[in-house]
């Protein structure tokens, strides 16, 4: 009698013309380089890396304290400290060349030319899959109004990233923002071609006996588990409303979480708090939707993409 040799569920998708081998990616801010995991992850057996946030030149970022840990989740004024363009190029390309893993660099800048800059020294460097454009940066050319709470600012601005760049584009929108569909659309009109979301939702803890925040910054992003709801819902609400690829990311510690986003209307999701409990967070999720779709007998981890049965 003939041996039954069960085959591996597909867990890879294509975001935006770029294939992963499976749809989870590391968020930016949350696992450096990639090298700062190289004893704990196996970088070839995910699907993708955001790097931390790249600008023009180099930033110091926040006096500390800059991390204070909230009931599921965490807060952080980090303030994008970096080393700039020119040495992430020199110094931390070269080692993520070495993986069958894309690579995505998430920039920003402080004005609409610091970004299109940076987006410019990018183009056409190898190994280099897409850029991830956080927009949740002040404009201090504009009264330092925020480029991601501001629909024509955004549009603006990711207007003149598309025109800088043949490179993928995937908008990072805020959550701190009224209706996350005008900005989703923001960004399909500007030429994205895709988003991620969500970014972290703007926090404050205070110490109630030294009467003083517990960040130097008074105010800090809350990201982890706590935020997951409210991620998922953005992601659903934008699903809805663009046509472009999303990656879903706020809150994600398992392969079930993963999929909510997915079921949602994700194609991809990014693991960001997690890797800071559990250093092996990105490979387990991986696993764990393997797992998940042998169990269902669903043949392609796609089958799934915004298949949320919703009345």
């Amino acid at each position: 009698m003939p041996i039954k040799i069960k085959t591996q569920p597909d867990l890879s998708v294509s975001l935006a013309g770029i294939r992963l081998k499976n749809p989870v990616l590391t968020a930016s801010g949350t696992f450096g380089y990639g090298e700062e995991f190289k004893d704990v992850v196996d970088l070839n057996r995910l699907g993708g890396v955001i790097v931390k946030g790249v600008s023009l030149k180099a930033i110091k970022g926040n006096p500390p304290p800059r991390i204070w840990e909230t009931p599921a989740g965490m807060l952080n004024a980090i303030g994008l400290e970096n080393p700039g363009v020119d040495v992430f190029l020199s110094d931390k390309l070269p080692y993520l060349r070495r993986f069958d893993t894309a690579v995505l660099v998430n920039i920003f800048g402080y004005s609409l030319e610091d970004y299109v800059a940076v987006a410019e020294r990018l183009e056409g460097v190898p190994g280099i899959a897409g850029l991830e454009v956080n927009i949740s940066c002040p404009n201090v050319k504009a009264g330092g109004i925020v480029f991601g709470t501001n629909v024509k600012a955004s549009f603006s601005l990711l207007s003149a990233l598309r025109k800088a760049t043949k490179l993928p584009l995937f908008a990072k929108l805020s959550p701190n923002v009224t209706d996350i569909t005008e900005f989703a659309r923001a960004a399909e009109d500007a030429g994205c071609d895709g988003l991620s979301l969500i970014n972290t939702l703007l926090g404050m803890a205070i110490d109630v006996r030294c009467r003083k925040p517990r960040l130097a910054n008074c105010t800090g992003g809350l990201s982890g588990p706590a935020i997951r709801p409210v991620a998922v819902r953005m992601v659903w609400q934008a699903a809805r409303a663009v046509s472009i690829p999303i990656i879903g990311m706020g809150g994600i510690l398992t392969a079930e979480d993963a999929l909510e986003f997915i079921l949602a209307g994700a194609t991809a999701v990014a693991v960001g708090t997690a890797n800071f409990v559990n250093p092996h967070a990105t490979e387990d999720v991986a696993e764990g939707i393997s797992a998940f779709l042998a169990e269902e007998h669903i043949g392609s981890v796609r089958e799934l993409i915004g298949q949320a049965r919703i009345p």
